[in-house]
C-alpha cells in the first residue's frame, strides 16, 4: 500500500507540475505569437521564447510520464490500453511537444534574420516565419487530438479500475471527449477554447485528490484475491 500511495502522489505532483508549466508558457508566449509583428516581437524576446520553450518541455516531460507511472497498476486492469496509454500519452505527446519547441527556436532564428535584412528580404523571412506560426498551430491541434485519446484510454482505466472515485472518471471521460472535439475543430481553424476547460479543472481535482487521498485500495486488494483463487482452484483440479 505503501507503494500505491507513493505512486499516487507523485502521478498528482506531475499532474501539478506540467499544467503549472504549460500556464506559465502560454502567458510568455501567447502575447508574442499573437502579436501583429510576431517576427520583430519574437526577435526581442529571445529570452521569454526559450523560457517558454524550457517550460514547455517540462510540461511535456512531467506529463508524458503520468502514464509510466502508472503503467505496472493500469496493466493489471487491462494491459493493452496501458501501453496504448503510454504511446500516446508518452512518447507521442512527448514527441509532439519537442515538434512545438524546435518550431519557436527555428522561428527565433528567422526573427533574428528578419530584423536585420533589407527591405526586399522582409518579406522572404515573413513568409517563412508565418509557415512556422501556422506549422506550431497544426502541430498544437494534432497535439490536442493525441492528448485526448491517450486521456481517455487512462480515464477508462481508472473508470474500470476503480482506483479514483466513479465521478472523477467520469468527468475525465467527458473532459477528454471535448477536449478531442476542440482538437479536431482546431485543424479547421476553429478554436473553442472552452472545451478545454473541464478536463483541465477534472485534472487539477484529480491531482489534489491523489497526493490528499491516493488511490482506493480496494480494486488491487480485490485483484490479488482474485488472482490467488483462481491459482488454488487451479491446484485442487
Amino acid at each position: 500500500m505503501d507503494t500505491n500511495k507513493s505512486t499516487a502522489r507523485t502521478v498528482g505532483i506531475l499532474f501539478i507540475v506540467g499544467t503549472l508549466a504549460g500556464i506559465l508558457s502560454a502567458v510568455l508566449m501567447q502575447p508574442i505569437l499573437n502579436h501583429a509583428d510576431f517576427l520583430g516581437k519574437v526577435s526581442a524576446s529571445q529570452n521569454q521564447i526559450v523560457t517558454g520553450a524550457i517550460l514547455v518541455l517540462v510540461m511535456g516531460l512531467a506529463l508524458s510520464m503520468i502514464p509510466v507511472v502508472m503503467f505496472p497498476i493500469f496493466k493489471k486492469f487491462n494491459e493493452p490500453l496501458a501501453f496504448g496509454a503510454v504511446i500516446f500519452r508518452g512518447a507521442l505527446e512527448a514527441g509532439l511537444y519537442i515538434a512545438m519547441i524546435v518550431t519557436w527556436l527555428l522561428m527565433l532564428t528567422v526573427g533574428q534574420e528578419y530584423v536585420n535584412a533589407s527591405t526586399v528580404g522582409n518579406s522572404y523571412f515573413q513568409t517563412l516565419g508565418t509557415l512556422l506560426l501556422k506549422a506550431g498551430d497544426q502541430i498544437n491541434s494534432v497535439l490536442k487530438i493525441v492528448f485526448s485519446v491517450g486521456a481517455l484510454m487512462i480515464y477508462y482505466l481508472y473508470f474500470r479500475s476503480g482506483l479514483i472515485p466513479r465521478w472523477l472518471s467520469l468527468w475525465g471521460l467527458v473532459g477528454a471527449l471535448l477536449y478531442l472535439a476542440s482538437g479536431f475543430f482546431a485543424l479547421f481553424s476553429i478554436e473553442l477554447g472552452i472545451l478545454l476547460a473541464p478536463l483541465g479543472v477534472q485534472e487539477m481535482v484529480l491531482a489534489l485528490w491523489l497526493i490528499v487521498k491516493g488511490f482506493s485500495p480496494t480494486p488491487l486488494t480485490d485483484q490479488r484475491q482474485g488472482d490467488a483463487s483462481g491459482k488454488r482452484a487451479g491446484g485442487s483440479g
